[in-house]
């Protein structure tokens, strides 16, 4: 599929769109992204010590802003976005388009929907770690026996499905780090396959999210969690745009 920067963009109610963003983007493009920016976001910006992080924030938040207004139909200097009580960002003017950022390396994702709440992470697999080390403070019991009986080469693989699933999950309840992440599990054998498996608050719970995972690049995965029924995930290359 192919965008303009003059068209707008549909989006189905029973569908998520993910956008793949590249940070190596040419010199003109990046001066169009920065002049979206409020001047919040700018002095915000400004204050990345290396200028690689104040670019990753242009640039997604550019990127923010000229998605968002394709879907709504409006500028992007006219979008204002409020904050929840852990950080989650949000439209800040009633609307059912929902969203969500994740940046790791040299890409950023962003993710849509209608009405649903939706969370996204993305993550740069290391592989100089111990992976069970760090399982055994986040993982739920579950999770660390299904990482155990992974073949061993498929242990860093496991371990970032389970993390970015738990993260974009986290992400999508708006509940920050405050919130427990034994108390519910993902499944993390699968590539293709993601899926919540278990709620302790509510057993009911998991039967209403739906999880996906996704890899832009080698090296790279990520995960997109949303309550409701998305019944299909459309992928897009930000550079698209400037075709």
């Amino acid at each position: 599929m192919s965008f303009s920067v003059d068209k707008n963009i549909s989006l189905d109610k029973n569908e998520i769109h993910i956008w793949f963003i590249n940070f190596n983007i040419p010199e003109k493009y990046f001066t169009l992204l920065n002049s979206f920016l409020s001047e919040d976001e700018i002095l915000k910006a400004s204050k990345f010590k290396f200028e690689k992080d104040k670019n990753c924030s242009i640039i997604t938040r550019g990127a923010l802003r000229l998605l968002s207004g394709k879907y709504l139909n409006l500028n992007p200097q006219e979008i204002e976005f409020k904050y929840g009580d852990f950080g989650k960002p949000a439209f800040n003017f009633e609307t059912p388009l929902k969203f969500n950022v994740s940046h790791s390396g040299n890409i950023a994702v962003l993710g849509f929907c209608l009405h649903s709440d939706i969370g996204v992470d993305i993550e740069v697999m290391k592989a100089n770690f111990d992976v069970f080390d760090i399982a055994s403070n986040y993982f739920s019991s579950s999770e660390i026996e299904a990482l155990k009986i992974l073949p061993t080469e498929e242990h860093t693989k496991g371990f970032y499905r389970c993390w970015t699933r738990k993260e974009s999950f986290i992400k999508a309840k708006a509940k920050g780090l405050s919130f427990p992440l034994d108390s519910f599990s993902v499944s993390i054998d699968s590539d293709i396959k993601a899926e919540l498996l278990e709620t302790k608050w509510d057993n009911n719970e998991k039967e209403f999210w739906k999880l996906f995972s996704f890899s832009p690049q080698e090296n790279y995965i990520g995960a997109v969690s949303v309550k409701g029924q998305i019944q299909k995930v459309n992928y897009f290359n930000f550079k698209e745009f400037f075709k």
